[in-house]
């Protein structure tokens, strides 16, 4: 199973590589470009920064949910042509997501804005979102479908940026503490709707290469257990900043942004929920060590104290287990998925363990 595994990652490694390639000039890349006279230094400059980040790696776990739904409802490997639409927009996000937090690192590398600066940064993650569209374009599917696939792609585009400025809202405004419930929903929004995206592009694709007209029960199910599964991911990638540390980035580099995170939101309101009364104690720690981190950045002793603190009000723990949660009702709805190829469905067992 270990060797199968690896070889879908690899599969969508390889196609993905071939949008992204060495250079402006080449294979796919310099089709798009063909004839509109620019120098090849100019659209290098546009795909350097993307093509960087992208070359550092990623657990490319969205892309493998589609691919591997795609194979169980017996699309076979249909969609992967159609992948960077799911990964590119996520490489793009995480661009424009690190300029807005005034983030560091990114993949235990400088992060791409400190590496080519502001303006190329939003100029090459916004070229991002839209290059994928190409490969749907050239892909030889049925116009009824390509149209489909657009519209999901703009529904999920949508979201992911508001979900995007509902984070800003909340960090940029230090008096404002969002309810739990109301942090859930920008998880859905921002992180879940790609994995959203990703579980009904496949479902979609292997219907209609097949000649079959979607369920929407069936889509409703996976659309929404997909949107469980990014929310969890995301719980549990917050955990870890303020736990182990997340590999790529500074352990507590959230606490410098200000980011109310769950377990911060826990942390505040220990009943959770949208009655919970706010601890003013807790509060005023909250503000102090933020400030610190904030200006002090990582290392300043405050960091290491707010982590103790949520740590010992059993936050972190209790957020951990909301994310678990999350990952094991989306990995329930994904086993009880009937198809032919059992190999996809072994896999996909794995993926979830994976996670």
């Amino acid at each position: 199973m270990e060797k199968a595994y690896r070889a879908e990652l690899e599969k969508i490694e390889e196609r993905l590589t071939e949008m992204l390639p060495p250079r402006a000039g080449a294979g796919w890349c310099g089709r798009i470009f063909a004839g509109l006279d620019v120098p090849p230094e100019l659209t290098e400059t546009l795909l350097e920064p993307g093509r960087e980040l992208f070359n550092r790696g990623g657990k490319r776990w969205r892309p493998l949910l589609s691919l591997l739904l795609c194979r169980i409802l017996g699309g076979g490997d249909s969609v992967l042509p159609l992948l960077s639409l799911v990964e590119f927009p996520h490489t793009a996000s995480l661009i424009h997501d690190d300029l807005e937090d005034n983030s560091d690192e990114r993949r235990g590398k400088p992060a791409i804005h400190l590496l080519f600066g502001d303006d190329t940064a939003i100029n090459s993650g916004a070229f991002l979102y839209f290059l994928p569209l190409a490969s749907l374009e050239s892909w030889e599917g049925a116009a009824e479908h390509k149209n489909r696939i657009w519209q999901l792609w703009g529904e999920h585009m949508r979201r992911l940026h508001l979900g995007q400025s509902l984070d800003i809202w909340w960090h940029r405004n230090s008096a404002l503490v969002p309810s739990v419930p109301n942090y859930m929903r920008m998880c859905a929004l921002k992180t879940g709707c790609l994995s959203r995206f990703a579980a009904l592009l496949g479902a979609e694709t292997a219907h209609r290469i097949r000649g079959i007209v979607p369920d929407p029960a069936l889509l409703g199910r996976l659309g929404f257990a997909a949107e469980q599964l990014g929310m969890g991911f995301q719980v549990l990638d917050d955990v870890k900043n303020l736990d182990a540390g997340v590999p790529g980035k500074k352990r507590g580099d959230d606490v410098v942004e200000g980011k109310k995170s769950l377990p911060v939101l826990l942390f505040l309101r220990p009943e959770g929920e949208t009655a919970g009364e706010i601890r003013e104690d807790r509060m005023e720690l909250t503000r102090r060590c933020f400030e610190a981190a904030r200006t002090g950045g990582v290392l300043v002793p405050e960091v290491e104290e707010f982590i103790g603190a949520l740590r010992e009000t059993g936050a972190i723990e209790a957020a951990e287990r909301r994310g678990r949660a999350l990952i094991r009702e989306a990995a329930a709805v994904f086993a009880s998925l009937e198809g032919e190829d059992r190999e996809a469905q072994g896999l996909l067992r794995e993926f979830m363990e994976r996670l």
